[in-house]
């Protein structure tokens, strides 16, 4: 039974393969997490789940996606993320926390309001990008960053990942995905600089790699680290299969753990046949040849789906996200299909 088996990542031992995939819940006010993220969070930690990953949190203010975003960016939020972090381990799950930068994909309004730029005296601000090219017309235009601003970003990373630590955070992953900040350096499509963050993949890939480099130098040795990536754009002339499996190589090399492998999200051109488990096969060609370990994510719905990812060695973990929504005691439920036993939170054991 490869789905409820543990898995150790360096020094932190996972109960099970279940992830809790980072999804943005648009209900922080300032930055700072609320009670919502609490019940949220921890009522899947109650569920079953091996990893609770919170959603993308920025790194700085104009770093969030909308105004209602987590961020980590000062103490306040740091302090209002530790009783979150703390629920998660106490209810058996390990707490993770995916830092982020929204990049040009920043300052707009949560999903469930009509897509649209937030402007600057609306509570929104100039989103930054590694090129002055707007997402799409609904998105505002965002400053190019010189050499200081992206130094200022890696280093806010890094100080991000010192408070998240002190949060009570266990797993720290970089959100190198889904048309964010870092994917934007990656693809040739977003990342037309001509210096030394652009043009070659050796140059695309710069940002992502020092990111890295500050995230690690910032942790102990004893805790993982892992970074998301969109292994293909979905586009032609766009960040590719073959680039992700070199990129993760590099990664391997500089102290990532894991690579979590999700694809798309910069570019509306993208042409995507969203079929149950359509990423699976990048995760699984990144850990045969990069020689890494990965998740896959992407209508993972059923327990037997989930198992034979694993039990095929396609993937390390499987993470779950819309469906945890509708569900979030579906570690339970799958353990009942699958004929595995997991303990119940003692509140709870007279139901199973």
């Amino acid at each position: 039974m490869h789905l409820f088996e543990p898995m150790s990542l360096r020094e932190v031992k996972l109960r099970n393969r279940i992830v809790v995939s980072p999804m943005c819940e648009y209900s922080a006010v300032d930055g700072v997490p609320q009670t919502w993220h609490l019940v949220h969070l921890g009522s899947r930690a109650v569920g079953g789940a091996g990893l609770v990953m919170a959603e993308a949190t920025a790194v700085e203010a104009r770093g969030r996606i909308s105004p209602a975003d987590t961020g980590i960016w000062n103490d306040a939020q740091a302090k209002a993320w530790a009783p979150i972090a703390s629920f998660i381990a106490e209810q058996g799950a390990v707490a993770g926390i995916q830092l982020a930068h929204a990049g040009r994909k920043a300052s707009t309004s949560p999903p469930w309001v009509k897509q649209r730029t937030v402007e600057p005296g609306e509570g929104g601000w100039t989103p930054v990008a590694p090129t002055a090219m707007a997402y799409s017309e609904h998105y505002p235009k965002p400053e190019a960053l010189d050499s200081q601003g992206i130094e200022d970003i890696i280093e806010a990373f890094r100080a991000a990942t010192q408070r998240a630590l002190d949060s009570g955070f266990r797993v720290i992953e970089i959100h190198a995905a889904h048309g964010y900040l870092l994917h934007e350096f990656l693809s040739p499509l977003s990342n037309r600089r001509s210096d030394e963050w652009g043009g070659s993949f050796d140059n695309r890939v710069r940002m992502t790699r020092r990111v890295v480099s500050a995230v690690r130098s910032a942790m102990p040795d004893s805790l993982p680290l892992l970074v998301r990536i969109s292994a293909t754009d979905w586009v032609p002339g766009g960040w590719d299969i073959e680039q992700s499996i070199e990129l993760s190589r590099l990664l391997k090399d500089e102290g990532v753990d894991l690579v979590d492998v999700s694809s798309g999200g910069l570019s509306e051109d993208q042409e995507i046949e969203a079929v149950p488990g359509y990423q699976v096969p990048f995760a699984e060609r990144i850990r045969a040849e990069a020689d890494i370990a990965t998740s896959a994510v992407g209508l993972i719905t059923e327990a037997a789906q989930a198992e034979a990812i694993l039990s095929s060695g396609q993937a390390d973990l499987v993470q779950l996200a819309r469906e945890l929504l509708r569900d979030p005691y579906w570690p339970r439920r799958a353990a009942r299909e699958l004929g595995a036993a997991i303990e119940a939170p003692k509140q709870y054991a007279r139901a199973w």
